[in-house]
């Protein structure tokens, strides 16, 4: 079942566009309570009860970022982000209960953004939220320039990124995180600065949160980790974009 809310309203007094966000979470009290939270402080959220639903509805509306809790009845999180990331790129941002390492980091390879273990505190979710949107929007940080890197071509304005010409398919925080690497590029960056640059703070996630987004952004890149060409791993220093030999 979902519960639609109050719908878009295209005059607003912010300086920045509504945030309209999809909260998927089958405790029915938790959900009503979290999304009284979020619309008192601007946003638009739509509510739905398990997964299947949830599923459909972020497929079939335009949102800023899916809240999606990880056990759900039928159709589980892990699943529902699967094929919603083999589809879209709206930023994942997935609330469980279930908050060892093993289980974020699995979250974070199948293509979410963030994660917060319950219970959490509803002004840190509006944190992240308000996070992960500046990055989809492209307001994450000053990227205001295009990059070109070696036959890396990224382009903040659009949010589009180019490998030797082929279209690379990133979400908005690897496009963040790509983009810090490349303007940085032959430098070290510390997995503190990486977050900092992608429009977080370094406390925003756990540590190995950049490591599987490195990891991801390696595979995309047709990078191979233990003799890479584009992404070098520097232990206890961070990541380097590597420059091509003169």
């Amino acid at each position: 079942m979902t519960r639609p809310t109050n719908p878009p309203d295209p005059s607003t007094t912010s300086d920045e566009p509504t945030i309209h966000a999809l909260l998927v979470e089958d405790d029915r009290r938790l959900a009503d309570l979290t999304r009284e939270y979020l619309v008192r402080h601007g946003l638009v959220v739509t509510i739905a009860n398990d997964g299947e639903t949830g599923l459909s509805q972020a497929l079939a509306h335009r949102f800023d970022v899916v809240l999606l809790d990880l056990m759900l009845p039928g159709l589980g999180g892990m699943e529902v982000c699967r094929r919603l990331r083999d589809r879209s790129d709206v930023p994942v941002i997935m609330l469980t209960a279930r908050g060892e390492e093993a289980d974020r980091v699995m979250g974070l390879e199948i293509g979410a953004d963030d994660y917060l273990p319950k219970p959490f505190s509803s002004r840190e979710l509006l944190a992240r939220i308000r996070a992960q949107v500046r990055r989809a929007r492209g307001r994450a940080g000053p990227r205001t320039h295009a990059l070109a890197v070696d036959g890396l071509e990224l382009d903040p304005a659009t949010l589009t990124a180019t490998l030797d010409g082929e279209a690379l398919e990133l979400t908005s925080y690897e496009f963040a995180l790509l983009f810090a690497l490349a303007d940085a590029a032959g430098r070290v960056l510390s997995r503190e600065r990486l977050i900092e640059l992608a429009g977080g703070s370094p406390d925003e996630s756990f540590d190995r949160s950049i490591d599987v987004h490195v990891s991801r952004l390696r595979q995309k890149l047709g990078d191979d980790p233990r003799h890479p060409r584009r992404i070098r791993t520097v232990r206890g220093a961070g990541y380097q974009l590597l420059r091509r030999s003169a």
